[in-house]
């Protein structure tokens, strides 16, 4: 059973082979929802960083298909960072999660899943934004 209500890692299928290895992700088998969108990141300048939002209903799985870099979450109240650098392990990102990407090495990839279509109202694009909506849906 997977968590829908916190980040975490989740391990993908590894199929080790001589000749190199293969990992697949199915809709709602490996992770908590059906892909709609998928895009990546890539040729991030040193030093630069992405991310910088949260969505209300939108969740995300993140893979550094290539090279390293640091997720740092925040649901409000805690920052958690996590490094991703391996191809056969993602984080789970739930709604309402503030994400800051960092720290890509040079020539990463950054290989994002989600569960919804682009919505630009689906977004929190500033932090305060953010930790109104957070308190709100507490206070309810």
């Amino acid at each position: 059973m997977i968590n829908e209500d916190k980040p975490h890692i989740i391990d993908l299928p590894k199929i080790e082979d001589n000749r190199g290895n293969l990992t697949f992700i199915e809709n709602s088998r490996h992770i908590p929802f059906d892909i709609k969108r998928v895009y990546y990141l890539y040729d991030v300048p040193g030093g630069e960083s992405r991310g910088g939002h949260a969505h209300k209903e939108l969740r995300q799985y993140i893979i550094a298909a290539s090279g390293s870099f640091d997720v740092v979450l925040d649901d409000g109240k805690n920052k958690t960072t996590f490094s991703l650098n391996r191809s056969y392990y993602g984080l789970y990102i739930p709604k309402m999660t503030w994400r800051e990407l960092e720290n890509f090495s040079s020539g990463s990839v950054c290989l994002v899943l989600a569960s919804e279509y682009y919505d630009p109202t689906d977004y929190y694009y500033t932090y305060e934004d953010f930790l109104k909506a957070v308190n709100e849906r507490e206070s309810n």
